[in-house]
């Protein structure tokens, strides 16, 4: 197991500290963020839960973003009472991260760092390997909450992925999509998926405690605990930045990022939403 270092300790970055901490998929846990002792406060609070919760996980707070250094996997989150991080701000921190941690995977947990993504591909000098969001899995667990809503089924038991440019350019590949190992899409007419994809990418952005979730279940993989694979922002490699738009992607992740873009069979019209999407 090794470490994690999460900036900003906003209510998203202090709801993943808890929840990565409660699962012991990291050796340790640093929060940082420069709004006064808030960041120490958050990790202390976590770790007076230690004993309660059953887990072992080292969590400490800092004010340093230098203190990021040591860690595998950065974080970037939310700002105390600031919203996400993101913009000329965030890209001068990934600018300190890729000094300070040049081997860590960075992963921008909030639903607003799409573009920060591209950025830092794009400006920064990232490999899209190794900076990507999210957020879309955050997204999908609402979508199969919906869906089985809709068929009257337990959310555990429906599989399916979201795709493209949350909200206004949602694609589902319905094709692929299961309920406890049958079609959906021989089991919801194709208006009724029409409708659920307006209605699902309407439920963006998730709230604080869904992205954290979604952020830990994309760690989890990282760290090898998972095979599963995860949607997330995922940014086009730099010769095709000035054509093609960051997007949710299906992707396979290790220790080392994305290994592979997995892009599930899709309809003619699926395919098509998808390049309009992701095409500038």
């Amino acid at each position: 197991m090794r470490e994690v270092a999460i900036i900003g300790a906003g209510e998203l970055g202090g709801a993943l500290a808890h929840v990565l901490a409660r699962r012991q998929l990291v050796r340790a846990i640093t929060i940082v963020d420069d709004t006064g002792h808030v960041a120490a406060g958050k990790a202390l609070d976590i770790a007076q839960a230690a004993p309660i919760e059953g887990f072992a996980t080292r969590v400490a707070g800092s004010t340093d973003v230098s203190a990021a250094a040591g860690a595998s996997i950065v974080v970037i989150a939310d700002r105390v009472g600031g919203g996400d991080i993101q913009g000329d701000e965030g890209l001068m921190l990934l600018r300190k991260v890729s000094q300070m941690a040049s081997g860590a995977v960075v992963l921008c947990a909030g639903a607003t760092q799409r573009d920060l993504v591209a950025r830092g591909v794009r400006d920064a000098g990232f490999d899209r390997c190794r900076l990507f969001g999210s957020a879309p899995e955050a997204l999908v667990a609402a979508g199969r909450a919906l869906v089985a809503l809709t068929v009257r089924a337990s959310p555990r038991d429906v599989a399916l992925t979201v795709l493209g440019v949350p909200p206004s350019h949602v694609v589902i590949p319905w094709q692929e999509a299961a309920l406890a190992g049958v079609s959906l899409a021989a089991q919801i007419d194709e208006p009724t998926r029409r409708r659920l994809d307006v209605t699902i990418g309407a439920l963006w952005p998730p709230g604080p405690y869904a992205l954290a979730s979604a952020a830990v279940k994309v760690i989890e993989a990282i760290e090898g605990r998972s095979r599963q694979l995860a949607s997330c922002f995922a940014a086009p490699e730099r010769a095709a930045a000035a054509r093609v738009r960051t997007a949710a992607l299906l992707v396979r992740l290790d220790r080392s990022g994305i290994v592979e873009v997995v892009l599930p069979p899709l309809s003619a019209v699926e395919q098509l939403a998808l390049d309009n999407a992701m095409l500038i």
